[in-house]
């Protein structure tokens, strides 16, 4: 895959997961988005954490090795209600974010709130309403799955220019509630 045109930013979405780690990339041409690709890296769930770990760091490495993107989104970890599901997704979470830093990719990080609000508007959206927008924005011929929109929802939100951009221009704007101003 060749690199995005000098006038365009390319960028990669993540959301991490232990099971399904999911990626979108795009270029940001001034105002335009367009869809370079997206899917998932899946873990067996029987393999051991290591081993799991491993897959998603060799993934991402393929993903950043054929896409080339310039700078990179990851989605925040919640914490719900099992601590243990929550440090399972931390260690997915940090992968990731190896995978990204060890290729010096810029990395941008994202609540799922202010990934909605960048999307659909209004940060209590439904997973429904983030995919349509994804659709919608992407000029998709169909949905993508749940977690591969979900990662191009989070580089939607960065092209966007939402906290924490790298180089995307957002000088003289400011932050108010997950919002910029």
């Amino acid at each position: 895959m060749s690199s995005p045109a000098p006038t365009s930013i390319r960028i990669l979405g993540i959301d991490p997961g232990l099971r399904s780690t999911g990626f979108g990339v795009i270029d940001r041409a001034g105002n335009t988005l367009s869809y370079v690709a997206s899917g998932c890296i899946k873990t067996a769930a029987e393999g051991s954490l290591p081993q799991r770990i491993k897959t998603i760091l060799e993934g991402l490495a393929e993903i950043i090795a054929t896409y080339r993107p310039q700078q990179a989104a990851v989605e925040i970890v919640f914490v719900n209600v099992n601590p243990q599901s929550t440090l399972l997704l931390g260690q997915a979470r940090g992968a990731a974010i190896s995978a990204l830093v060890t290729a010096d990719l810029p990395v941008a990080e994202y609540t799922a709130l202010q990934v909605k609000q960048a999307v659909v508007g209004h940060g209590k959206a439904a997973k429904e309403q983030v995919q349509a927008m994804v659709v919608r924005l992407l000029k998709l011929p169909g949905t993508p799955g749940s977690d591969a929109a979900d990662a191009l929802a989070c580089a939607i939100a960065h092209a966007h220019g939402g906290q924490g951009m790298g180089s995307l221009a957002t000088a003289g704007k400011r932050m108010r509630n997950g919002r910029l101003v």
